[in-house]
């Protein structure tokens, strides 16, 4: 069977694609731009890549087109799949079809922290030796590709809220239909499609009808937003999760369900518990991870690990391994004693508990500078809808640095002057670097945190600050 993916450079579609050729399928895609990683990736798997929607590219016709949703009408290759009466159907919808069927499907939903968790999740179950399949939308250091097929009746979603396709704009993660469903949080975001939360939690909702009542659904405590989401109705088994405060007494958390301490204040030693009403399990977690967010992350692919089987302990172990994700704190390098890292942030909510758990890794380090360089590029972002809340959001920086320019809606002049640290904006790339390299000196860490890629700024900073040490 010829398929043909429509955006297939997307790390959703492109993961897609890797699943089609490891099931059998003939794969060939086009998409916009095709560049590195995600196109050396796909050529390596042996398919077929196309720049640009020529119809032509879908000669002869594929027996199935998917549409990424990134696709809209007036496409030229859209427009020829609807007038040539192409079979097409959205990517999550070929998902459920051709790999979630007969699986026993492990879904990440939330605002934050779902690519983290599903990797950590993905991690777990195969360290337990259970060879999960699995679908993340991030570059994996504990796996060789973000998506496989697996060996095992087990498959690990990242389970997205963006809609489908321009012809579904229902959630991703309603085809998915999870037996384990893990709800880590939930704010307004994409403020592109949704017109407020109370739209998204209709979505979240709709996840939640399709739970088995054999199921079982992992839902972060105190969330209101997401209580209000199950007061709207639940048919599946619920246990909370949450972060308890450090050196709290356990002995007085006796309520069922899962916690975890965090033993260092960066996060890096934590304890996880699991209570039910007749006994407690607990394990420990030491690794390189910070903050009180991926505490959090690790508590949750631990409670869901455990619903299929995982030891508690073994969850634990394997998380001591575990080595991140791709632009999440990522370090990229240093020069003349300044470190870079690399950071996926795109809602104040990220960006504020990012800075938080670096804080807290550096405060036993003498004069360490935290600096945050933001690019402001999610469509909530630029639309302003954050911009009452990203000044504060930045309290654990001693300076950020925001790139302007990249929205109609949002006033970073405002956000500066709601600051309650120094802050400055440029509108080029260069004028950063150049800020940064006038301005920084040993010692400093400099964060850049963007959910795109920033210009290239990550290379060019650098190169340039090894240029000047050299």
């Amino acid at each position: 069977m010829h398929i043909h993916i429509l955006g297939i450079c997307g790390t959703f579609m492109g993961s897609l694609a890797v699943l089609a050729k490891e099931l059998g399928f003939d794969v060939s895609g086009s998409d916009a731009n095709v560049y590195p990683p995600m196109s050396t990736q796909l050529e390596e798997q042996g398919i077929v890549l196309s720049e640009g929607f020529d119809p032509a590219h879908m000669q002869p016709h594929p027996d199935l087109v998917v549409i990424g949703n990134a696709m809209s009408r007036g496409n030229p290759a859209v427009e020829y799949v609807l007038d040539k009466g192409l079979p097409y159907c959205s990517g999550p919808e070929w998902l459920a079809r051709y790999v979630l069927q007969d699986r026993w499907v492990l879904a990440v939903s939330g605002t934050h922290g779902k690519t983290t968790t599903s990797a950590m999740l993905a991690w777990i179950l195969e360290y337990a030796g259970m060879k999960p399949g699995y679908l993340i939308g991030g570059v994996l250091k504990n796996f060789p590709v973000s998506a496989r097929l697996g060996d095992s009746g087990f498959f690990v979603v990242e389970a997205d809220e963006y809609d489908s396709a321009f012809f579904d704009k229902r959630s991703k993660f309603v085809h998915y239909r999870p037996r384990t469903l893990i709800m880590n949080n939930l704010e307004y975001d994409h403020a592109d499609i949704f017109p407020d939360l109370s739209a998204i939690q209709r979505q979240f909702h709709h996840l939640v009808r399709t739970v088995p009542a054999s199921g079982l659904m992992l839902v972060s405590q105190d969330d209101a937003a997401l209580e209000q989401v199950l007061e709207m109705g639940a048919w599946t088994p619920v246990e909370r999760f949450a972060v308890v405060d450090i050196n709290s007494n356990f002995a007085e958390q006796t309520a069922p369900g899962w916690t975890v301490e965090m033993l260092a204040a960066d996060g890096s030693r934590c304890r996880i518990v699991r209570r039910d009403q007749e006994a407690s399990i607990e394990a420990f977690v030491e690794w390189s991870l910070s903050g009180r967010h991926n505490a959090s992350n690790a508590l949750a692919a631990v409670a869901a690990a455990h619903h299929v089987g995982v030891p508690v302990p073994v969850a634990c172990e394997a998380l001591s391994r575990f080595a991140s994700v791709k632009r999440r704190m990522e370090w990229l390098g240093q020069a003349g004693g300044i470190h870079v890292y690399d950071d996926f942030a795109h809602h104040p909510t990220a960006i504020a508990t990012t800075l938080e758990g670096m804080r807290e890794r550096l405060k036993p380090l003498a004069v360490q500078r935290l600096i945050a360089v933001i690019e402001p590029r999610s469509a909530t972002m630029k639309m302003g809808v954050h911009q009452a809340t990203l000044g504060a959001s930045c309290a654990n920086a001693d300076q950020v640095v925001w790139m302007a320019g990249g929205g109609n809606g949002l006033d970073v002049e405002a956000v500066i002057a709601d600051s309650p640290v120094p802050a400055i904006a440029f509108y080029e790339i260069d004028d950063i670097v150049g800020w940064l390299l006038d301005n920084t000196r040993e010692g400093d860490h400099i964060v850049l945190m963007s959910n795109g890629g920033f210009g290239g700024i990550h290379k060019r900073l650098l190169n340039a600050l090894q240029q000047r040490y050299e």
